[in-house]
C-alpha cells in the first residue's frame, strides 16, 4: 500500500505531520507495509491534510484527515472523494505550472523526469540563445510577480546587453497578503523552478543564478536549498549543465522580510549586502543589475513556467487565454471564502464565477461586498465589476490591477473605510523611506483617512489629492500601487466615507 499526503506549509498548519506520525504509528501496530509519500499541495486547502492510497488500481483522496481518521483509512471503510482529477474544484483548471504540485514526491528528480522534468531543458540545449529567447516571447509569458511585463523582451534586452558577466535572479520574496502560489511551486515542485532558471541562463548567457526567498517561508527554504544540492550532484547545476551544456549554478539566499524588497532594485540591493531600498531607473536591471551586471529578473510562477513552454512549444502555452494575456493564471483564492486554495486557469475567466462558482462564495454565508485583486495593494473589486475577465488589460481597464493573483474575498460586514486606512498604514510600515510621496504621504494618507472616518468631509478632497500624488510621484509600486484600495474602496463605497455616489463620482 502507497499513501500520498502533502508536506505542504499549509497541510503543516492543519496537523499534516500528526496525520503522518498516526500513519507510520498504526503501520507498525499492525505489522503491515506502508510507503508513506510526502507530496505537494494540490492547493485544494479546505481538505487538507489531503491523502491518497493507491491500493493498486489508482489513487484515491482523502481529506480533510485527522490523526483518529487513520484505522478507518487503512482498513478501508473511510468514506472518500475519488480520484483528484474528478473533484470538481480540481477538474475545472488547467495544470501547466503546477502540473506536478501534489502528484510527486519533490526531492525526487527521478519522479520529477517520470512526469515531463527536464524534457523542456533537453530541448532548449538543442537551441540557440536567440531561438530560446524567441520561444519564450512567442509564448505570450508575461510576468506573473505582479508587472505583467513581457519575459521574452526582457530577456532579450538581457541577451543583447553588453558584459562578461550576466544574472538570473529569481524573487521569491512572496509577500502580498493572500498570496502563496510561489511557496506551493517551490515547496512541491521546486526542479521545474530550477529547470526554468537554467533554460533562462542559457537564453541570455548567464552562469549563475539566485533565488531570492523570503525568511517567512522556512520549509521552502529547506527545500529549495537540498533540491539545488541534488541538482548539482545529478549534474543539472555544475560546470556543464546535464554533461553537455554550458556552466550555470545556482546559490539561495535568504531575505530579512522586508516587504519593499519584493520590488526587483531594492531585491537586487539586499542580494548585494546593501540596506534594501527602491533605486531610480534608468538604468533598468537588465543592463545594470546585480553588481552592476546585466541581469533578468523575474518571478517564481514566472521561471517555473518557462519548462512547459519548452516542453509543450510556444504556441501550445500561447492557446490558452485572452487578448494579450497568454497562458494560465494561478489564482490564490483566500479571505471569507467557502473553498479557498490555488486555482489554475486559463486567463479570461470572470471574476464572478471564481468567487461565486469556484469559491463557493463566503465562508460566514453572507452577501459578497468585494474582492481585493493583486495582494495590499490591489483594488478592491465590487460585485458590479464581476463580469470582468481575469487579463491584464481587461483589469486595468476596470481600474484593477492582477498583480500576483491573489485574491482575497470580504462580505458585507467589511468595513471599507477602515480598509483603505490600512493600505495607507501597510505603506507607511512597510516604505524603504527612499522617496517623499511613499514616506511623507502615506502617514498623511493615514491621518486623513482618520480625520474623515471623524467626520470631516472636507477632507476626501485632499484624499483624492494624496492619492494622485503618490500615484505619479513615488519611486515604486509601493507608493505607486498604494491610491489603487483607497481610491477603489471611495469610488465604490462612497457612502462609508460619509459621501454620496454622486460626489464620489
Amino acid at each position: 500500500m502507497k499513501i500520498y499526503l502533502s508536506q505542504d506549509s499549509a497541510a503543516k498548519a492543519l496537523c499534516a505531520e500528526d496525520v503522518a506520525a498516526a500513519i507510520r504509528a498504526e503501520a507498525a501496530a499492525r505489522g503491515i507495509a506502508v510507503e508513506l509519500v510526502r507530496t505537494g499541495s494540490y492547493g485544494m486547502v479546505w481538505l487538507e491534510p489531503l491523502a491518497e492510497i493507491d491500493r493498486g488500481a489508482g489513487r484515491e483522496a482523502f481529506g480533510p484527515l485527522t490523526p483518529e481518521d487513520v484505522p478507518a483509512l487503512l482498513d478501508g471503510t473511510l468514506p472518500g472523494l475519488g480520484p483528484v482529477a474528478e473533484i470538481p474544484f480540481f477538474k475545472r483548471q488547467t495544470r501547466l505550472t503546477f502540473a506536478r504540485c501534489g502528484v510527486i514526491d519533490p526531492l525526487s528528480l527521478d519522479d520529477y523526469e517520470a512526469h515531463g522534468g527536464l524534457a523542456g531543458l533537453r530541448r532548449a540545449l538543442d537551441m540557440s540563445a536567440p531561438e530560446i529567447v524567441a520561444e519564450v516571447t512567442s509564448s505570450g509569458l508575461r510576468g506573473r510577480g505582479g508587472a505583467g511585463f513581457p519575459t521574452g523582451i526582457k530577456w532579450d534586452t538581457v541577451r543583447k546587453a553588453q558584459g562578461d558577466q550576466k544574472y538570473i535572479v529569481c524573487n521569491a520574496d512572496e509577500g502580498d497578503s493572500g498570496t502563496f502560489a510561489d511557496r506551493m511551486i517551490m515547496e512541491g515542485d521546486p526542479f521545474s523552478l530550477i529547470e526554468g532558471m537554467v533554460i533562462a541562463g542559457l537564453g541570455v548567457g548567464a552562469d549563475k543564478g539566485y533565488v531570492y526567498l523570503r525568511s517567512e517561508y522556512p520549509d521552502a527554504i529547506a527545500v529549495m536549498t537540498r533540491a539545488v544540492e541534488l541538482a548539482r550532484a545529478a549534474g543539472l547545476l555544475g560546470r556543464a549543465v546535464l554533461g553537455c551544456g554550458p556552466s550555470f549554478d545556482i546559490e539561495i539566499r535568504k531575505g530579512a522580510g522586508a516587504y519593499v524588497c519584493g520590488e526587483e532594485t531594492s531585491l537586487l540591493n539586499s542580494l548585494e549586502g546593501k540596506r534594501g531600498v527602491v533605486r531610480a531607473k534608468p538604468p533598468l536591471p537588465a543592463l545594470e543589475g546585480l553588481f552592476g551586471k546585466p541581469t533578468v529578473v523575474n518571478n517564481v510562477i514566472s521561471l517555473a513556467t518557462v519548462p512547459v513552454i519548452f516542453e509543450r512549444g510556444a504556441a501550445h502555452y500561447a492557446s490558452f487565454g485572452i487578448g494579450r494575456s497568454r497562458g494560465t493564471v494561478t489564482l490564490q483564492i483566500a479571505g471569507n471564502v467557502a473553498r479557498g486554495g490555488l486555482f489554475e486557469t486559463g486567463f479570461g475567466m470572470r471574476l464572478g464565477e471564481v468567487v461565486e462558482e469556484i469559491a463557493g462564495g463566503t465562508a460566514s454565508g453572507r452577501p459578497v461586498k468585494a474582492v481585493q485583486v493583486g495582494g495590499p495593494l490591489g483594488a478592491y473589486m465590487p460585485v458590479s465589476q464581476f463580469d470582468t475577465p481575469l487579463g491584464y488589460e481587461e483589469f486595468d481597464g476596470a481600474g484593477g490591477l492582477i498583480g500576483h493573483a491573489g485574491l482575497v474575498v470580504f462580505d458585507d460586514s467589511a468595513d471599507m473605510l477602515g480598509m483603505a486606512r490600512f493600505a495607507m498604514e501597510f505603506c507607511a510600515v512597510e516604505s524603504c523611506g527612499k522617496c517623499t510621496p511613499c514616506r511623507i504621504g502615506a502617514v498623511r494618507g493615514v491621518e486623513t483617512l482618520d480625520r474623515i472616518a471623524a467626520g470631516d468631509g472636507a477632507a476626501v478632497a485632499l484624499l483624492h489629492d494624496l492619492c494622485a500624488t503618490m500615484k505619479d510621484g513615488s519611486l515604486c509600486a509601493l507608493g505607486g500601487f498604494t491610491p489603487y484600495p483607497v481610491m477603489s474602496a471611495l469610488t465604490h463605497f462612497p457612502q462609508e466615507f460619509g459621501q454620496s455616489r454622486e460626489a464620489a463620482e
